[in-house]
């Protein structure tokens, strides 16, 4: 079994994320410009009754001919191990060396809708990345966890590469256990420089814990993104994304390091969304994604990665302009980095 490639130091860091807020028939040629345009990589955000990922990975895989693709992340409890070992070792297989796989727990409140939460969600993250590791590295599984079971599970067609497992968590106890088995972590949306730093010390704890300190691990972020020669109308493009993904988990350690999580929570209780969007301070949006004119892009992409980030991948907005903002950033920003 040959080692998996990783993306080149010649790369750019910065990616671009697919998926999710992105309708799928834009998947393609959005890849296909990334590639043209010099991104270093793509990841796709597979986000409950969006759009599918692996359909949507093996697309986008098809139309471009080197750019590594990440999944990040599949959550651990609405596909059984199993199938999740199987769907990334025929990914891998199609296209040798370019297929990143990652798993993640969801956000609770669509795991809530279908029923799927489970008791323990470190078990089902620790079963899951265990039993996905074994199985991709070619062994025969049996094992009755908390969460899963196994009995004489194999893959028939094996990766033929050592596939690294990226994982995608939020709190300090799931960022050490990132630290702990993962290769590599992803860092959701609303992970701002601070809390990059905070993630990446969580993740040494871990990788302390199990013996494994120094050892590589590639940390990405996921930031919500805008340009313009106007700094307000790049906010404006971005507000209503970040007051979304707030509303959605607006009690975990994305709030509490920023020090927001209790005013928060205040706006959502006496309004809702709509409130908290109309009240969104400017400052949140600066902390929280990456708006402004191609200067202060550029200056706040470099600050992610001096905090820690290994790679960006860039959720582009506003919507309907996302070759446009494509294009730009390549063209006026990418450069000054």
């Amino acid at each position: 079994m040959t080692a998996a490639a990783t993306p080149p130091g010649r790369r750019s860091p910065v990616g671009v994320v697919l998926g999710s807020h992105m309708p799928p028939e834009k998947i393609v040629t959005t890849a296909r410009e990334a590639e043209r345009l010099g991104y270093g990589e793509l990841w796709f955000s597979e986000d409950c009754f969006f759009t599918g990922a692996f359909a949507g990975i093996a697309a986008a895989l098809a139309a471009t001919e080197q750019l590594p693709m990440g999944l990040g992340i599949a959550s651990a409890v609405t596909r059984h191990p199993a199938l999740l070992a199987m769907e990334c070792a025929t990914l891998s297989r199609i296209f040798p060396g370019r297929f990143l796989p990652g798993v993640g727990l969801g956000v609770p409140f669509w795991l809530d809708q279908m029923g799927l939460r489970p008791k323990s969600p470190l078990s089902a993250l620790r079963e899951c990345v265990t039993g996905l590791r074994r199985l991709l590295d070619g062994e025969t599984v049996t094992e009755q966890g908390k969460v899963f079971a196994f009995d004489q599970v194999e893959l028939t067609h094996k990766p033929e590469e050592r596939l690294p497992i990226y994982t995608g968590l939020v709190g300090p106890k799931g960022l050490q256990l990132s630290g702990e088995l993962a290769d590599g972590t992803i860092l959701s949306v609303l992970a701002g420089t601070e809390y990059i730093g905070w993630a990446r010390e969580r993740i040494a704890e871990g990788q302390a814990a199990a013996g494994r300190a120094g050892a590589p691990h590639r940390v990405v972020t996921y930031v919500l993104y805008a340009v313009d020669d106007d700094p307000a109308v790049a906010r404006a493009a971005v507000r209503d994304a970040v007051a979304f993904y707030l509303a959605a988990m607006p009690d975990n350690a994305l709030t509490e390091v920023l020090g927001i999580q209790a005013e928060v929570q205040e706006k959502l209780a006496r309004g809702g969304l709509e409130t908290l969007t109309a009240e969104l301070p400017d400052a949140w949006i600066d902390a929280m994604a990456i708006a402004g004119t191609p200067a202060e892009c550029a200056a706040k992409l470099q600050a992610f990665l001096a905090a820690g980030s290994d790679a960006i991948g860039l959720w582009l907005f506003p919507l309907d302009r996302g070759a446009e903002v494509l294009e730009r950033t390549a063209r006026d920003v990418l450069p000054l980095l």
